[in-house]
């Protein structure tokens, strides 16, 4: 530590759930810290992202249970809508008692907050232009970035006047009886989805073939016919949105795409074709600090930018942007810098990650054709499953026709290591966290094989691949653990 003396040891750019853990671990020190926060306390993840968003699709997958399953389990539910405006509201009050939450958290930990933006004047110095329009400067030893990202909106004619972005999803007071979402990331399919499933006629648009097309390709096969099966209306090859027009008297939106592609009648355009970092009011040339062509912070693997004095994490770096990934960043480094623990830092690898698509989507490590580059093909051996969960076990309908889970293991060398897991079907979100433990701690195969699985359950299929003639290299029919009803597909 500097024998400077300055306002604060630690001050923070940005109250997102990464900015916070790392202030209040800091704090926990004896460090004197402050958060420096423009909008309200928690970040996306809170008041635009990961928490709202979850309550909108818990609300899909009520709307799926009333509208399509109860009646085969015998019960008389007649169908029924959502009430948004109701339901927004009680979304909107319980993002306000998170954002109190955080603010009675940091007035706890010792942690002042300044209401305002912030700039950086040199490299121990900000200057904040405060929300009642007065402007503040301090000081600080260390300073950290962390100050998140923001849906970006793509050019063309009439987008940014007639279309809304991923945070104006929240801001809907009604459900739209037509939406087109613009997209191909995790982002839009899951938008869709809870659209869809809460009753609007959903259109997807992606600019090639398919969405999330960095996932896996089994998952991204799935999901594809999932969405197919479930009403969602995929423009493909699009090459993304030339125009959007509005026909003054009805409110309704003409899209047009630029392959020629039209969709005519929409009362919501959506855009989530992707984030930037929130970088511009930062002044990061004059400090030297250095970013990446699309703006994002460069830092290395102990969150170091360019600058001695200053740090940065989260989705302002672009790397494994999910807020449980910043808040171990943030008390990693809090750690390094306070604790005396030099060689504290977080690992990006083997990161588990879910989709709350419909269905849900759960994956980690190395896809199928990253794991073939990494360790060559004969190195690399895959087991896959695909079967109705017996949730879907009575009803009465067509076996092709019950919704399916897929659950796909990526093993490498001769001991098999599980490098990948890929999963995608009902409670994948929910089932991942244990099998991420395993892989973090390199188990094989054999290991999976040998936990005795829990029956009748989803999860006891990628602990019995290959040992309950599902997944081994065999002919004739394979059946499943869970269900006993013919799997799906051949599997490898």
């Amino acid at each position: 530590m500097s024998t400077t003396s300055y306002d604060y040891d630690y001050l923070v750019f940005g109250g997102g759930s990464g900015g916070i853990a790392s202030g209040k671990r800091a704090a926990s020190y004896g460090k004197k810290v402050c958060i420096v926060e423009r909008a309200r306390l928690g970040g996306t993840c809170v008041n635009v992202g990961c928490v709202p968003k979850k309550v909108m699709w818990m609300a899909a997958s009520i709307a799926d249970t009333l509208n399509h399953d109860a009646a085969q389990y015998c019960f008389s539910v007649p169908k029924t809508k959502v009430d948004w405006p109701a339901l927004k509201k009680k979304r909107d009050d319980y993002i306000v008692k998170l954002n109190n939450i955080y603010a009675g958290g940091l007035d706890r930990s010792g942690c002042d907050t300044y209401e305002g933006d912030g700039t950086l004047v040199d490299d121990h110095t900000v200057s904040i232009k405060m929300t009642d329009g007065s402007t503040k400067t301090l000081t600080a030893d260390k300073i950290l970035l962390a100050v998140g990202g923001r849906p970006s909106m793509p050019s063309g004619a009439g987008v940014e006047e007639h279309a809304i972005s991923s945070d104006g999803f929240f801001e809907l007071e009604d459900i739209p009886a037509v939406v087109v979402v613009v997209g191909a990331g995790y982002i839009a399919v899951e938008l869709a989805g809870v659209l869809n499933a809460l009753g609007a006629e959903t259109h997807l648009v992606v600019r090639k073939g398919t969405a999330i097309r960095e996932f896996d390709p089994d998952i991204i096969e799935n999901l594809d016919a999932e969405m197919i099966k479930q009403g969602i209306i995929i423009h493909r090859h699009t090459n993304g949105v030339d125009s959007i027009t509005i026909d003054s008297e009805k409110g309704k939106k003409t899209v047009t795409m630029v392959n020629g592609d039209v969709i005519y009648g929409a009362d919501t355009v959506l855009m989530a074709a992707g984030r930037v970092p929130n970088t511009e009011s930062l002044n990061l040339t004059k400090v030297g600090v250095t970013t990446s062509r699309k703006g994002y912070i460069e830092v290395d693997d102990y969150q170091n930018t360019s600058n001695p004095n200053i740090f940065a994490l989260g989705d302002v770096c672009g790397e494994v942007e999910l807020t449980p990934m910043a808040i171990a960043a943030g008390r990693r480094l809090a750690d390094r810098l306070f604790n005396g623990k030099t060689e504290a830092k977080v690992s990006y690898q083997h990161v588990p990650t879910v989709v709350f698509s419909h269905p849900t989507i759960g994956t980690i490590g190395l896809t199928e054709p990253k794991a073939i580059a990494k360790y060559g093909e004969e190195n690399v051996k895959v087991y896959k499953s695909k079967f109705a969960n017996l949730f879907y076990g009575i009803f009465d309908i067509d076996a092709d026709e019950k919704p399916k889970t897929f659950m796909k293991l990526i093993t490498a060398g001769i001991n098999e290591t599980v490098v990948g897991i890929h999963m995608i079907g009902m409670g994948a979100d929910e089932m991942l966290q244990g099998f991420g433990v395993a892989v973090k701690m390199g188990a094989t195969k054999a290991d999976f094989d040998s936990c005795i699985a829990i029956h009748p359950t989803a999860s006891e299929e990628l602990v019995t691949m290959g040992t309950w003639g599902t997944s081994a290299p065999v002919s004739g029919a394979k059946h499943s653990p869970v269900t006993g009803e013919p799997a799906a597909e051949p599997i490898i």
